[in-house]
């Protein structure tokens, strides 16, 4: 792996686990009773580790797994599925848990895919935008920040597989 370290610190673990706790305090509000979460791997991990701490109530969690970025630090613009979920949707509210939303081009095939598979609802959490970076509009009903274009690391988001153990939210320089 090449000698790129965070540069600089763009969200702090504080600054973090507030935004968290207010999205979680919105979705609740949204979904009173059950919500059915997906988290997109690898990189929603940390976040859906906490929002659904914070959520409280009735969750039941499930993962998918996507790939568009290889091992590049800009999306291929191809999207595969790597993992499928688990259970149906038939019927349930459910909310997608991504980490990033960058070009739109992975979140649109999820939302996409989801959708005909029946769900009372479907709505989008996001950790972090990207919007000047979109190649396609995509609705996202919940947004932790939104960031310029940069690459960043940390709380879940890594490089080449490393950084994603950072409790903060890093510049790749």
């Amino acid at each position: 792996m090449a000698d790129r370290t965070p540069t600089s610190v763009l969200i702090s673990e504080p600054q973090l686990q507030d935004r968290v706790r207010e999205l979680a305090t919105q979705i609740r509000a949204d979904y009173p009773e059950n919500v059915h979460i997906i988290a997109v791997l690898k990189g929603a991990f940390m976040f859906m580790s906490d929002l659904v701490r914070h959520l409280g109530g009735s969750v039941s969690l499930d993962f998918m797994a996507v790939s568009s970025y290889a091992k590049g630090t800009t999306s291929s613009g191809e999207v595969r599925l790597v993992k499928d979920l688990d259970t149906a949707l038939d019927g349930k509210d459910v909310l997608i848990v991504e980490d990033i939303v960058d070009t739109g081009l992975t979140l649109t095939y999820l939302q996409e895919i989801l959708q005909a598979r029946g769900p009372r609802s479907l709505r989008t959490a996001c950790l972090l935008s990207k919007p000047s970076r979109r190649k396609i509009d995509v609705k996202v009903d919940y947004v932790g920040f939104t960031i310029e274009d940069k690459f960043v690391v940390g709380y879940g988001l890594d490089y080449a597989e490393q950084y994603r153990n950072l409790p903060y939210i890093g510049v790749l320089g």
